[in-house]
């Protein structure tokens, strides 16, 4: 990669003197959770990266192990057991763990309906259906894991300006945010834009969006129970759309041991758009709404962190690869948060180019070859498909009035829960352990 009158705002600061095994080069814009473990997936090969970040990075000391603020958010998600296998396999997940609090089983019922499911992972013979873990703290790690990469240069509060295709590369140009008379232009073999749903890259690429607004809106924050939450994740369905309760560490230390019961649960409460501020700004009353819909079934809500809002809305990439440059994450694709699938699908993308690319330069080949994204691209058509139509359908099965369909939905949950060899497929598929 070629670089002109570019400053590093971060350098590696690693002992690891590990090279790069080709001279080819990758830029990646973005640099939230997907781009940053693309970064590492890459690096795990052999493979080096620039990372764009539009944010300033915090300053991150690797001592303080009790820190949990970090610039991303103070959301949860979901890890699927595909995601944690990818995390092992970079040599992460040891790091990640402490804050990660593994789902043992899966409750699904419908409020005031008779029909309900439940997932167990002694069943299903596997070590958990995934796990929950702070966003704040995967950010943090990831972050830290980036920065001593020495295989991984970091820019921060930076702005994509222009992004050019040549026959062999891609030139992007960007400005610091402090001075964006300042354009500066960096040279590689191919570009990966991670640049969220409001993505900046895509539009200079002219890729348009399909876009389909749910009218409903995410509450999601922290609660605690009277009650052990026992490692059980509660999905639950109500007229204003579906509702998650997942199981969290305790404040000081790891969820996964059995002493330490657990009582943090996290919450995500999904209500028509415009009714959010009533639960985002009283307490009681959104703790006594969540015991309404719930019942007795994570116990008594007894106290709620602060909570944030995020309007939901499908955004889908009309295509996912240009040229040299690929659209990846939030950027490819934004889906409605029910049943957790969305970064674990850009994690199972991210995955896959990383060993396509360390394929290519095993064979002494461009990385950034057309050929070989357009593969990419249709390699993950299915998958991706699958899970965008499972969300769709969930969140408008279940939202859907029209009393045949609710009696034909709690009868397909009675079906899911008795019926031999259902379980099994559909678990395999969340877990992404068959994409």
């Amino acid at each position: 990669m070629q670089e002109t009158d570019s400053h590093l705002s971060n350098s590696k600061n690693g002992s690891n003197n590990k090279k790069a095994i080709t001279e080819q080069q990758v830029l990646i814009v973005g640099g939230g959770h997907v781009g940053l473990s693309f970064a590492l997936l890459l690096a795990n090969h052999g493979i080096a990266s620039t990372l764009l970040e539009k944010n300033c990075y915090p300053t991150i000391s690797p001592t303080d192990d009790r820190t949990r603020s970090h610039y991303l958010d103070s959301r949860n998600t979901a890890l699927s057991r595909r995601t944690v296998q990818i995390y092992q396999e970079i040599g992460l997940w040891d790091d990640l763990q402490s804050h990660a609090c593994r789902i043992d089983s899966v409750q699904i019922s419908e409020q005031g309906s008779f029909g309900r499911a439940q997932l167990n992972k002694a069943e299903e013979k596997v070590e958990s259906f995934g796990q929950v873990i702070e966003n704040a703290w995967l950010g943090r790690k990831l972050l830290l894991a980036a920065q001593q990469s020495p295989l991984v240069t970091l820019i921060d509060n930076a702005s994509v300006n222009a992004v050019t295709q040549q026959v062999d590369g891609v030139t992007l140009s960007f400005s610091d945010e402090s001075n964006a008379e300042h354009e500066q232009q960096l040279q590689a073999s191919v570009l990966v834009a991670c640049d969220g749903r409001d993505s900046t890259v895509r539009p200079l690429l002219n890729i348009g969006t399909t876009t389909y607004d749910y009218q409903q809106t995410a509450i999601v924050g922290v609660v605690e129970t009277d009650k052990p939450h026992e490692h059980v994740a509660i999905e639950r369905f109500s007229p204003a759309g579906p509702l998650a309760v997942l199981p969290l560490t305790d404040p000081e230390g790891d969820g996964n041991d059995g002493y330490q019961q657990g009582y943090r649960r996290s919450v995500v409460w999904v209500c028509p758009t415009g009714e959010e501020n009533k639960y985002l700004e009283d307490d009681a009353h959104f703790l006594q709404t969540l015991q309404q819909a719930f019942g007795q079934r994570a116990g008594t809500f007894v106290a709620a962190g602060r909570r944030g809002a995020y309007p939901l809305s499908r955004v889908l990439a009309d295509k996912q690869v240009e040229g040299r440059c690929v659209i990846m994450g939030n950027a490819a694709h934004t889906l409605h948060p029910v049943a957790g699938q969305g970064f674990n699908l850009c994690m199972r993308d991210a995955h896959v180019l990383a060993q396509m690319m360390s394929s290519q330069v095993l064979k002494g080949e461009d990385i950034g070859n057309a050929q070989l994204l357009q593969r990419y691209e249709k390699a993950r058509q299915t998958d991706q498909k699958r899970v965008i139509r499972f969300c769709d359908a969930v969140v408008h099965g279940f939202t859907h009035p029209n009393l045949a369909i609710k009696l034909a939905r709690n009868m397909a949950l009675l079906a899911f829960d008795k019926l031999p060899n259902i379980k099994p497929l559909i678990a395999t598929y969340a877990m992404g352990l068959k994409s």
